[in-house]
């Protein structure tokens, strides 16, 4: 399947089928992750359990800062 890029505004942006959408279970506003590849690059869906067990990880690892370095020596 091929896709164009195409000026949007200022930049630059590339428009995906419906059906290709429809396939992967995407809609508008979703988030995509762009990997970087040895042939050029591949999009799949931002994982947000991830980002919010990061998230939720660094609170934790503020609050108890002191108790964690000591706990490090």
């Amino acid at each position: 399947m091929n896709v164009m890029l195409r000026k949007i505004g200022n930049s630059e942006g590339v428009i995906f089928p419906k059906e290709l959408l429809d396939l992967h279970n995407l809609k508008a506003g979703d988030e995509l992750e762009v990997i970087a590849t040895a042939k050029g690059f591949a999009l799949q869906p931002t994982d947000d359990a991830f980002e919010r067990q990061m998230e939720a990880a660094r609170k934790v690892m503020d609050k108890y800062k002191v108790a964690l370095q000591k706990l490090a020596e």
